[in-house]
């Protein structure tokens, strides 16, 4: 047993039986075993329901704007090599609203481990379909169906050179902890999509649904072999494969690009320097 008390225990405003307060016990558990205390972890989050986890956490947290979690997670990264950064937040804030930056953070592949509650609606808003919902479900915006197509993070992931790619099933609580702290401890990127139910607007993946088509990857699965983690990412409707996807342990991380200096904040100032500058503004 790990001791999460660290990391505080709070009240939640989540509906009884959402996959999030599975999510909530599962990162205590991952940054127990990286043996992390709460005052070197930093925590980003946009809006929405998923988006509250770090009120419930006691770390070093901010909680920004609707999509745009990451630019902020990784300003605070350059900023202070030193810290564990978490991005934590829905599938409408992280792959609608933050879209482009998820795709462009995939690209740098700055040191952070990033989570996304995945239930395939927009909870905090009432129940519209969100970029990963089903085709064809109705939603109270959607009376008639879902017509898009289903984004695929996972396999969007992998496609544009991610270099650690996960997904999860947030009843599976062990599993997920374990995969939580692989992405910690993994320097780059770590993008792990978490399948979660909203029990009080997505009557379609419910959780027995998810219990009934989740399955770990083989024993022999190789998840540096790309080709194999593309066709695992795009099982779904009959079987959905959980655990490490991909990973690639060559690609360079955003902050090895760059002159380590340390935490900003702990940089000698030249005041004389500063007054000089600012008597020629």
């Amino acid at each position: 047993m790990y001791d999460i008390s660290p990391y505080g225990e709070y009240e939640t405003t989540w509906c009884p039986g959402c996959g999030n307060h599975d999510i909530l016990l599962s990162v205590k558990q991952a940054l127990a075993i990286c043996s992390l205390p709460p005052e070197n972890v930093f925590m980003v989050s946009g809006i929405g329901q998923a988006a509250k986890a770090p009120h419930y956490l006691n770390l070093h947290v901010f909680n920004g704007l609707h999509g745009r979690a990451l630019p902020v997670a990784i300003g605070a990264k350059l900023a202070n090599p030193l810290l564990t950064v978490l991005v934590e937040s829905g599938d409408g804030c992280m792959y609608g609203e933050g879209g482009n930056h998820f795709l462009a953070a995939v690209r740098r592949n700055p040191d952070m481990t990033v989570l996304v509650h995945n239930n395939g609606i927009y909870g905090l808003t009432k129940g519209q379909a969100s970029p990963t919902s089903t085709a064809h479900i109705t939603s109270k915006a959607q009376p008639y169906g879902v017509t898009s197509t289903p984004f695929n993070p996972v396999s969007t992931a992998i496609v544009q050179g991610a270099s650690f790619v996960g997904r999860a099933f947030s009843g599976d609580t062990e599993g997920l902890a374990m995969l939580i702290a692989k992405g910690i401890q993994h320097k780059g990127m770590a993008i792990i999509d978490i399948l979660t139910p909203c029990v009080s607007f997505n009557k379609y993946n419910t959780f027995a649904w998810y219990k009934n088509h989740c399955r770990p990857v083989p024993p022999d699965y190789d998840p540096t072999n790309k080709a194999t983690a593309l066709a695992h990412a795009e099982h779904w409707e009959t079987q959905i494969f959980t655990g490490l996807l991909y990973y690639d342990a060559n690609k360079i991380p955003l902050e090895a690009h760059f002159p380590t200096v340390g935490p900003l904040g702990k940089q000698p100032v030249d005041m004389a320097a500063l007054r000089a500058i600012q008597k020629n503004w």
